[in-house]
């Protein structure tokens, strides 16, 4: 399994709502995507990130049909011009 956590500090934090939304309609895009989790910043918490997205994928092979599907590209340029910074990593989870 394949983990892929990404972070985003966005240029304005009150678009959140929205940028969860867009991403959260990338949860079931492809087969393979085990979890599929969006978060935003509690209010009150310490973050340094505004939203952060959690997901498990069977194999590489399902990370890389959900990277290139159409509908995440799309929401990938949507959400690239609202954020300020990106952070990921991926590892496989035995």
């Amino acid at each position: 399994m394949i983990r892929h956590v990404v972070m985003w500090k966005l240029k304005n934090p009150a678009d959140a709502p929205e940028f969860k939304r867009l991403l959260d309609s990338c949860a079931a895009v492809v087969p393979g995507i085990l979890r599929f989790e969006v978060a935003m910043a509690t209010p009150g918490l310490e973050a340094n990130a505004d939203v952060i997205l959690i997901s498990d994928f069977a194999d590489e092979a399902a990370l890389a049909a959900y990277q290139s599907h159409p509908h995440h590209k799309a929401v990938g340029q949507t959400l690239g011009a609202m954020r300020e910074t990106r952070s990921v990593l991926d590892w496989r989870v035995e």
